[in-house]
């Protein structure tokens, strides 16, 4: 049952670098204007849980190039256009995720000079201010309403998401992986450099 049958053999299973790689292709497309929102979303969850190539081949046939090819279908890397992740563009990534214990103002500073690095960083440094303006503007609500008695454990749930999900961003980060923070107001998009 699990084996699909594809011109008289077997379809081999995806591997993570596989579905590695459609994600960064399916991000891509988020970020140059391909994609909405939504679709990654549904992209993205529908990418994480393929299991074969044919699995793959709806949800990027559409954005990718005959350069990059279906993942799955050859052993060749990404794109030449991405390139292999740097361990200077993991390190980038993970102090975008670390700079948010100095308040926003840190990924804000690194999204700034940031604009000319791989897209990886750009990614990384974006969420990370996002997640960090929704600490910082979910802090200043709640210190308006506390006449209202705003219950302790939203203070606590917070402040713990505040001390370890920037850690958990940024090891994932270091090995390359990546991380969108849950309950997270994005006002910043992760927009590639214009040239020109």
């Amino acid at each position: 049952m699990p084996e699909r049958r594809r011109s008289g053999g077997k379809e081999l299973r995806l591997t993570h670098a596989d579905r590695d790689t459609a994600v960064e292709t399916l991000r891509e497309a988020y970020a140059s204007g391909q994609l909405d929102e939504n679709e990654l979303e549904e992209r993205l969850g529908l990418a994480i849980n393929a299991k074969f190539p044919s699995d793959l081949e709806p949800l990027l046939a559409d954005l990718v190039s005959s350069r990059q090819g279906v993942p799955g279908r050859s052993a060749k890397a990404p794109a030449a256009d991405d390139g292999p992740l740097s361990a200077a563009d993991r390190l980038l990534a993970a102090a975008g995720h670390f700079s948010g214990y100095f308040s926003f103002v840190g990924p804000l500073l690194m999204l700034l000079v940031s604009r000319e690095t791989s897209p990886f960083v750009r990614r990384h440094v974006t969420e990370a201010l996002n997640y960090q303006l929704t600490i910082a503007v979910g802090g200043i609500v709640a210190m308006g309403l506390f006449w209202l008695l705003v219950p302790p454990f939203l203070w606590a749930l917070m402040l713990v998401g505040w001390m370890f999900l920037p850690a958990v961003a940024g090891f994932l980060a270091l090995v390359g992986g990546e991380m969108r923070y849950p309950f997270t107001w994005r006002p910043v998009r992760d927009d590639p450099p214009r040239e020109g």
